[in-house]
């Protein structure tokens, strides 16, 4: 096992092959190789629009933590599947809330994202040397070329997306044949959850993402670009 937490010489080359090797695996064949490479020093990173990721992360690593991070501002359902899902796997779960300066800054301010999730990620990433991500190409076109298997200069670490190549319907599938919770947000038109005063459902042929940050040309919150 290697405690890798800074970018070696050469390693942006050896973590573009994994990730090519990967790109027709199984999404737990990556999470097996993070788990081999990182050991303890791996953790998950879960929005909990689906709990498919931790589904598969569990079932390999039934300890590892889990970060869910507390913006202070979203939807009473998604915390209700938070916590239906901590009580069915038993998680190694870490809840992530802003610092106290982030009363300055509402859900929706200019500075909201920064201080109520990369903060707060950041500061649960310390001394970790990856995280595993639910990342899909699928969610938008800004995330279509997304690795399986990276370095993320932002925060130092490797970053692991297994479920980079799958599309909507295979997490439909997957929720279907495992029998997981569904956000029920899902079944009102909502196709990407986030923070309540900032998401809304999407209409038919709109990106997935569109319902995020409506009327501005924000698309990503910091966390992944």
């Amino acid at each position: 096992m290697s405690d890798v937490t800074a970018p070696a010489l050469g390693m942006d080359e050896e973590l573009a092959t994994i990730s090519a090797s990967l790109e027709h695996a199984p999404a737990a064949k990556a999470i097996e190789w993070a788990l081999e490479r990182f050991g303890g020093s791996a953790v998950l990173a879960c929005s909990f629009q689906d709990v498919v990721v931790v589904d598969l992360v569990h079932r390999l690593a039934p300890d590892i933590e889990v970060i869910f991070l507390d913006t202070e501002a979203h939807f009473q359902e998604t915390l209700d599947l938070v916590e239906e899902t901590r009580a069915r796997y038993g998680l190694n779960l870490v809840v992530t809330t802003p610092a106290p300066d982030a009363e300055a800054w509402p859900c929706g301010s200019e500075r909201c994202c920064q201080v109520r999730k990369v903060e707060p990620l950041r500061r649960a990433l310390a001394g970790k040397a990856a995280w595993i991500t639910g990342l899909k190409r699928a969610d938008s076109p800004t995330r279509a070329w997304i690795p399986i298997v990276g370095y993320d200069e932002s925060f130092g670490l490797v970053k692991v997306n297994p479920l980079a190549t799958w599309t909507d319907e295979d997490i439909v599938s997957y929720e279907h044949d495992h029998d997981l919770p569904v956000h029920p947000l899902m079944r009102r038109g909502y196709r990407s959850i986030g923070c309540a005063p900032t998401t809304r459902p999407v209409a038919e042929g709109e990106d997935a993402r569109a319902g995020r940050w409506a009327g501005s040309d924000k698309t990503e919150c910091g966390l992944h670009g």
